[in-house]
């Protein structure tokens, strides 16, 4: 178990090279992974990890998270609003808000629970039918009623970018759009292309395979 650490501070190494204006936080993305193949990870103290699935957040991170109230879990996979409620209570943190149905439920969630999270507006920033997001020119609007109808508490934005040569381009353009809306954090960058998020301005980073490496 030794190759994750040696993994995560490789990383961490990365991260102090590009000298980035804000400090960047890694969301090791923990999905489809065993708590057993996690938990060194958690001992070395990280405490900010990602899961795309919530019935599998909670029967992985349940018993944990009451032990530890210092581990933070972010969502980072598209969420049906179905399973919205079960979230707002396994989760801290929201990478995929894309629909006022979805504000509007953990704005009651949040109510219920007395429990705030942390938000990332996730945008279609390549316009692709298969993804979710919202597209750029309703993202001012999509934010002024999260924020104003329903008081989330809205981090910044998120991109999954279209899987082409753009990459920078699209780092770029969301860290404008970022800017624009006077947000402050940003969630983009992956395993293969966090470093070019950095120097975009990404705060907050979500790294998988690069840490605990291939998922069968």
């Amino acid at each position: 178990m030794n190759n994750i650490l040696e993994s995560f501070n490789k990383i961490k190494s990365n991260i102090n090279l590009l000298q980035p204006a804000k400090p960047v936080n890694i969301v090791a993305i923990s999905k489809t992974f065993a708590l057993d193949h996690i938990k060194p990870l958690i001992d070395y103290g990280h405490t900010h990890f990602g899961e795309n699935k919530v019935q599998e957040a909670i029967s992985k991170w349940r018993d944990i998270k009451n032990d530890r109230k210092d581990l933070k879990l972010h969502m980072v996979g598209k969420l049906q609003s179905n399973k919205a409620k079960n979230a707002a209570e396994i989760f801290d943190y929201i990478h995929s808000l894309d629909s006022q149905k979805l504000a509007d439920i953990f704005n009651a969630c949040e109510r219920k629970n007395s429990k705030k999270l942390k938000y990332f507006i996730q945008i279609n920033i390549g316009n692709e039918a298969q993804k979710s997001g919202i597209p750029i020119s309703e993202a001012e609007s999509f934010y002024n009623y999260c924020t104003k109808e329903n008081k989330l508490n809205i981090l910044g934005l998120m991109i999954i970018p279209p899987n082409d040569d753009n990459t920078k381009k699209y780092f770029k353009s969301l860290d404008y759009l970022n800017n624009t809306l006077g947000l402050k954090e940003l969630s983009m960058g992956m395993s293969n292309d966090y470093t070019d998020a950095i120097r975009n301005n990404a705060t907050y980073i979500r790294i998988g395979s690069a840490i605990f490496g291939s998922r069968n």
